[in-house]
């Protein structure tokens, strides 16, 4: 029998050695993240295997993983005591070795198995690890899932079955990249791209991929070394995209293309070095994707630009944009269940399903369809991006509160908004016309201004996002006006960042 892992304190050092620690504070809402020694030991990352095995046994899967591991230097480690919990658990181990998590998703559909546990901490500093795990492919965990996940592994309610086995596939780097190649349709058009990975997993991939593709490309930190040097691979964070903009600038490329440490998300920069943020990107292959998919549904997260709500080129195309709750597992499922085309998230995670894709988010096959659009328009990337309407946006920002505290501050504000008579007005002449509420509060005025409150996934804060289409003045009144009601809570602390000062750069309040 497993032994009940720690839950509430480090183990000594002989305890380390022979019990499974694992803290309960690892399993989020859709993937599991750990600091490797201090919250959970190998033996814990064998007693989450054995979890997950338990786990697929009650869901009525076929007793098969792919599992696989990024760039880090304990990473194989935690990838082979995995492999140990899953095998006791009975099933049948498909190892990819080195890869990104969109290979192993790739991996599920070429090797015709059901369920992925890929070892990674994505953008995480090194000393992180965790899992992405899905059942039910192209879906990964949702909260049901891992509240259950969670139960079984503090518990060790393990279900201990023979059958278990081994096999390593060396080829699948090699098929996922051809599949990708096979999905480049740039016209014969040459371009120059900036492949940037700030030195995570995605260096040892992407810029294959677009060479092979026939670009011209500049390779930035695409060295791996899982001490991240420079900067986490990140593309929302903007030491990256800075990076990412001047390479652009000197080396007069087409496209700044950055990649995430397990290469789900893209980050993109154009031509004149402005960095363009994910939901407006969203914005643009929905645009190049509306006139061939006429239609269609598409989804994307709540803190995405209200310009898809009133694009023309959009409702001329007869296509439904719904926004849904931010995190990739609940896009990536909200999309499986609409059939709907594509899914855009602020984030950088960007969904495909058929037939661009296979519904699952893949930085590389996201910056593929970019040089995709930029391949049939005899402009430039930022021709593109001055052709949509300007919008002043503020950054994502994040004000403490306790990850105990969070979920009821958030519902207190949504009750308050709910209970509003209907056309209250919100700011001076400005009524509130009406309520995202799928995740957290989007409040949205008669002039296309909104402000967004939600509880952060994994992390004790609420997210706050405030963007209008009016004017620079009207977003930071829309903050104010949030702010009192959000501040109103006493459990509520600073913010992360502040809002820049009012006309501080203002020519970049469209990106």
């Amino acid at each position: 029998m497993f032994p009940r892992p720690t839950q509430t304190s480090v183990p000594n050092s002989y305890e380390h050695e022979t019990l499974p620690f694992v803290l309960p504070t690892g399993f989020r809402e859709y993937d599991a993240r750990w600091l490797l020694d201090k919250e959970i030991n190998l033996m814990g990352i064998q007693a989450l295997g054995m979890g997950i095995g338990t786990l697929l046994h009650e869901l009525g899967v076929p007793p098969a993983i792919v599992t696989g591991h990024d760039y880090r230097s304990y990473s194989a480690s935690v990838k082979y005591a995995l492999m140990t919990g899953l095998m006791a658990a009975g099933l049948k181990v498909n190892d990819i070795g080195l890869g990104l998590s969109p290979m192993a998703y790739f991996a599920q559909y070429a090797l015709d198995i059901p369920s992925v546990a890929f070892v990674t901490a994505s953008h995480n500093d090194n000393g992180w690890t965790g899992v992405k795990m899905g059942a039910h492919r192209p879906l990964t965990f949702g909260p049901d899932e891992m509240s259950r996940l969670r139960e079984i592994v503090l518990s060790s309610s393990f279900q201990e079955k023979s059958g278990g086995g081994y096999l390593f596939h060396g080829d699948i780097a090699q098929r996922y990249l051809a599949d990708l190649k096979e999905r480049c349709i740039f016209n014969g058009k040459r371009l120059k791209v900036v492949v940037a990975c700030g030195n995570g997993t995605a260096g040892a991939f992407a810029p294959k991929l677009f060479e092979a593709a026939g670009c011209e490309v500049i390779p930035l930190d695409t060295t791996l070394d899982y001490t991240f040097p420079l900067y986490n691979p990140n593309p929302e964070d903007m030491h990256m995209l800075h990076a990412i903009a001047e390479k652009v600038r000197s080396s007069k490329a087409d496209v700044g293309l950055g990649f995430d440490g397990d290469g789900d998300r893209c980050g993109i920069v154009d031509n004149e070095g402005e960095e363009i943020f994910a939901d407006k990107i969203g914005l643009l292959l929905a645009r190049d994707l509306a006139p061939h998919y006429p239609g269609r549904s598409m989804v994307v997260d709540v803190k995405s630009t209200g310009l898809f709500a009133t694009d023309p080129i959009l409702a001329a195309h007869k296509i439904d944009v719904e926004y849904w709750k931010t995190g990739h597992s609940y896009i990536k499922r909200h999309l499986a269940e609409k059939n709907a085309l594509a899914g855009f998230e602020k984030s950088g995670h960007f969904f495909f399903n058929s037939p661009l894709g296979r519904g699952y988010d893949d930085g590389l096959l996201t910056a593929i369809m970019v040089c995709n659009m930029l391949a049939k328009t005899s402009g430039s990337l930022a021709d593109l991006r001055r052709g949509l309407p300007k919008t002043w946006a503020s950054p994502t920002m994040a004000a403490h509160c306790s990850d105990s505290e969070k979920y009821g501050v958030v519902d207190r504000i949504v009750k308050y908004f709910q209970a509003l008579p209907e056309g209250t007005c919100f700011l001076e002449g400005r009524p509130i016309t009406h309520l995202v509420t799928v995740n957290g509060v989007r409040v949205v005025l008669d002039d296309g201004t909104w402000g967004l409150v939600r509880a952060s996934s994994n992390k004790p804060e609420l997210v706050v996002v405030i963007e209008s289409p009016h004017s620079e003045e009207r977003m930071h009144q829309m903050f104010k006006a949030l702010d009192a009601i959000i501040h109103g809570n006493p459990e509520v602390g600073a913010y992360n960042q502040e809002l820049p000062p009012l006309h501080k750069n203002k020519s970049k309040g469209h990106v």
